[in-house]
């Protein structure tokens, strides 16, 4: 039995924990996972961060090697830091977020890497506060806070797994309009391969959305017409773009959401100012 502080464990916000739980080490079902004495549960995920705090555990599952090796001072304080990190005045904000159900499972493991390689390039363009947001299962629909870093969220969002569900693309609409209270929202980048909800009212939120300058990008996984037809039309509404992942299209796609950073850090000036092959697609896009 182990009491851990959830600020060591989830020090940007994703988990949504209380302070302090009191956990016991269980194994079930082929998944390694705690036990909370309440009967709830917390992912193999957290026990993966938690790895990366200062107290981490040391062989806490007997068998996994995966979870023997502990990280070492610099990698922790490094982790830490770039999570802990806050937006500062005047930086562009991104909100990227993911469809994360059972339908997506077949391709996840491909989509995962798609979803690193556009998170890199967001981390490349610097001077951008990021925000991951997912859904998936029944009504399940988790906000990360705002850190300038991408590679922290992108290591939380490679250890999400898909659970069976419908689509909240709503509720992302939603949030993405809330968030424009505390502070400006420059983009919202969506990737999923359904639409499973009313499209009238997603169109109206995407249009809402519009009028407080947040352009939406979406890209879609797999060829379903109706999704498409949806995607096209937020994307129409909100100003932003529609894209298509396919099985290569890794670094075309880093790449575009590269230009899409540039846009959330600069506007169209600095889109405008670049010199890429995608800075200047995107911006003939936009311009439609």
């Amino acid at each position: 039995m182990l009491v851990l502080k959830t600020q060591n464990l989830d020090p940007v916000g994703f988990f949504d924990l209380p302070s302090t739980i009191v956990v016991i080490l269980t194994k079930g079902d082929g998944i390694n996972q705690w036990e909370t004495l309440n009967g709830s549960c917390i992912t193999a995920k957290i026990l993966q961060i938690y790895r990366m705090a200062k107290k981490a555990i040391t062989n806490p599952l007997e068998g996994d090697k995966s979870l023997r090796k502990n990280s070492s001072a610099n990698d922790i304080a490094a982790f830490i830091k770039s999570a802990k990190t806050v937006n500062p005045a005047g930086a562009g904000r991104l909100i990227f977020a993911l469809d994360a159900t059972m339908s997506r499972q077949p391709t996840w493991d491909r989509a995962v890497t798609i979803q690193a390689s556009m998170f890199d390039a967001v981390g490349k363009a610097g001077g951008l506060s990021v925000q991951l947001v997912y859904f998936r299962g029944l009504g399940e629909c988790r906000a990360s806070k705002w850190v300038m870093n991408a590679v922290a969220l992108r290591d939380l969002m490679t250890g999400i797994l898909c659970r069976g569900g419908q689509t909240q693309i709503g509720k992302i609409l939603i949030h993405a309009k809330n968030e424009t209270t505390k502070a400006p929202v420059a983009a919202l980048v969506f990737i999923g391969d359904a639409m499973e909800e009313n499209v009238d009212e997603l169109c109206q939120k995407a249009g809402e959305l519009a009028l407080r300058n947040i352009r939406c990008f979406f890209f879609q996984e797999g060829h379903d017409a109706l999704t498409e037809q949806a995607f096209r039309e937020m994307a129409r509404l909100s100003a932003g773009a529609y894209f298509r992942l396919g099985p290569n299209s890794a670094s075309e796609l880093a790449q575009l959401l590269g230009a899409i950073a540039v846009y959330a850090k600069g506007g169209l000036k600095a889109l405008s100012s670049g010199k890429t092959h995608q800075n200047k697609l995107l911006l003939e896009l936009l311009k439609k």
